[in-house]
């Protein structure tokens, strides 16, 4: 099993730790409700160390990436982030990823951790026909994702640079914590704000700590995996291997926003998810709050009134925010409108569940 350059200190701080994509990771610290409710309320420290790094460079970049990922990259100026998915050759998703760039000729992709050789081969596969500049980087980089609506306030104190205010997916390369050529990133999975910082490996304990004594005068808390993804379910965001995969289709997936069909963008399988697009989807990921007592779990059926089988759990858990049982799923079209009377099979019982609007948590 891999670790991360912080695996020992989150032994010793007492972290549960679990095996995740290969690595050993931290589960949870405090337990779930209080890292997730610090992370609603004030901020949190996750590790994200585990999740893969691939540059791309070179003067046939932007083609490579235009080509290989869903949305429209030429439209990203420098300093700017954007989020998007691999579409494979049969219109499902390789993986989804957020694409830095940092010029005409450097973008750097970040993807789930699972999938870091299986992005790569495919990346490569794709640059086949291109001849862009790859390197995979994965091992050389730790990544911090800071989250919470305090934690830009507090990782103000570690620069000199104005990260306070950055604009929602931009980036800057800064001085961070004593620490040059840092990558301060206002992005993250969680709905309720802050940071992702890319830092070189060595630099690793130095950071972790500046940012727990800069984030103490406002609560902050270590959190793990489990807290990860109570956070991001309640933001209505899509776990690889969950909620999508090679299988679900960007505009399934409701990810249709991140899936621009302009003239000058040309990329894998656009002709396929442009048919589904003119003739329609016949289900789609649906949010949904249950309303009988119950905890939705990957892998339950979702059924209708007669008890037809129109779907199954994607993803569920009882949210420590609103107190209520949710999940996401996939149903057939007509059941995926907000306001529709669905039943979730738990157990042998159907309970009833209402669909609602993603997402089920709105930062204030």
């Amino acid at each position: 099993m891999n670790s991360t350059v912080l695996s020992n200190r989150h032994r010793k701080m007492g972290a549960k730790m679990v095996e995740f994509a290969g690595y050993n990771m931290p589960l949870q610290f405090d337990g779930l409700n209080a890292e997730h409710e610090a992370v609603r309320n004030a901020l949190g420290v996750f590790d994200v160390s585990h999740m893969g790094e691939i540059w791309v460079l070179g003067p046939k970049a932007l083609d490579l990436v235009q080509w290989v990922s869903s949305n429209d990259v030429s439209v990203l100026e420098d300093g700017k982030v954007q989020y998007a998915c691999f579409p494979n050759e049969n219109g499902g998703i390789v993986d989804d990823f957020l694409v830095y760039r940092f010029n005409s000729e450097k973008f750097l992709l970040v993807v789930n951790a699972a999938n870091t050789k299986k992005d790569w081969d495919w990346v490569n596969k794709q640059n086949q026909k291109t001849g862009a500049e790859l390197r995979n980087v994965s091992d050389e980089f730790s990544q911090l994702a800071v989250q919470g609506p305090l934690a830009l306030k507090a990782m103000q104190k570690l620069t000199d640079e104005p990260v306070e205010n950055m604009p929602f997916f931009s980036f800057s390369v800064i001085r961070f914590a004593g620490k040059e050529d840092v990558v301060f990133s206002n992005t993250g999975y969680t709905g309720s704000g802050g940071c992702e910082i890319y830092f070189k490996n060595e630099y690793g304990p130095d950071i972790y700590d500046a940012v727990l004594e800069a984030g103490k005068e406002y609560g902050i808390k270590p959190a793990g995996l489990a807290a990860r993804d109570t956070l991001r379910l309640e933001a209505g965001l899509c776990l690889y291997g969950n909620d999508i995969d090679d299988t679900t289709s960007p505009l399934e997936a409701g990810l249709g926003w991140a899936t621009k069909f302009v003239d000058h963008n040309d990329f894998v399988s656009k002709e396929l998810l442009l048919k589904q697009k003119t003739e329609g989807i016949s289900r789609r990921l649906a949010g949904f709050v249950l309303t009988d007592r119950g905890i939705p779990r990957k892998g339950y059926n979702i059924l209708d009134a007669e008890g037809n089988n129109i779907g199954r759990v994607t993803s569920g858990t009882m949210s420590p925010t609103l107190k209520k049982p949710i999940g996401m799923g996939y149903v057939k079209k007509p059941f995926a409108k907000a306001g529709s009377e669905i039943y979730i099979e738990i157990r042998g019982k159907s309970l009833r569940a209402e669909v609602i609007k993603l997402p089920f948590y709105k930062k204030p």
